[in-house]
């Protein structure tokens, strides 16, 4: 019991002292404890939550969601054009593309977006909080917590060992997808005058499925390649990106087509 206690601290020790040593300094980045804590909350409040709520009136937070998600937006489009940019000016590879380590404007660069874009998926726990403030259970479904509570681990690894190189792809994907997803969200909020004319959602499921097997050929193509770039980070991001796709698929099946029949029957 004692060497395995030991082996568990000198990989501990390990897994803190071989990150990026520039992204080491930045909130969040050199521990997991930290993002360890926030994902133990926000499991808590998903458990808790509507316990807490049973009672109460909903909250409408109409203005609080409108900024919200509207600050989301902006952040999507900065992160998007940040990740797009940078990675033509760096004349990066969108086949295989290994990390720079280095402290070059366009390397930090790169490492300062990947950080924001893994800041990002912290910031977007709050999705969960806000339903459970609303009352909106059947919405905290299992992909919802399991996305959004994995992609915190995922991306707190990346941006602790690789915030650069192929990683990119997916930041850059992901950021374009949510400019529109939280636009969605943004203009639901308006209410019925507007929700009327939000007939793209299911357009939206389908646009997150088409980056998601994008980033699967991505990925599992540089795992039968010379690449430079760890593979064992590219085989975590393919068998992750899989299980997205088939959570995805269920969904839209669920709510676009046997929904829909159930209603005909």
């Amino acid at each position: 019991m004692a060497s395995t206690w030991e082996a568990v601290k000198d990989f501990y020790v390990w897994a803190l002292e071989n990150g990026d040593s520039r992204t080491d300094p930045w909130l969040l980045v050199y521990s997991p404890v930290p993002i360890i804590l926030i994902f133990a909350v926000y499991l808590l409040l998903v458990a808790l939550g509507p316990r807490l709520m049973e009672g109460r009136e909903p909250f409408t937070l109409r203005s609080v969601l409108l900024i919200y998600n509207l600050c989301l937006v902006g952040l999507s489009v900065f992160m998007f054009y940040e990740f797009l940019v940078t990675s033509v000016m760096a004349g990066y590879s969108y086949f295989c593309q290994p990390v720079d380590y280095s402290n070059s404007e366009l390397g930090l660069r790169m490492a300062r977006v990947c950080w924001w874009f893994f800041f990002s998926k912290v910031i977007e726990l709050l999705d969960t909080i806000f339903f459970i403030m609303r009352k909106k259970f059947n919405q905290i479904s299992f992909l919802h917590v399991y996305h959004h509570a994995t992609m915190i681990f995922n991306w707190w690894a990346g941006v602790k060992y690789v915030a650069g190189g192929q990683a990119f792809f997916i930041g850059m994907l992901n950021s374009f997808v949510h400019i529109f997803m939280y636009l969605y969200y943004g203009l639901a909020v308006l209410g019925p005058s507007v929700q009327k004319y939000l007939w793209w959602k299911r357009y939206l499921t389908i646009l997150q499925l088409t980056q998601f097997v994008a980033i699967a050929f991505h990925s599992g193509y540089n795992l039968f390649t010379d690449c430079p770039f760890p593979d064992g980070f590219n085989a975590a991001v393919f068998a992750y990106i899989i299980s997205l796709i088939i959570l995805f698929l269920n969904f839209y099946y669920q709510t676009y087509i046997r929904r829909p029949l159930k209603k005909k029957l």
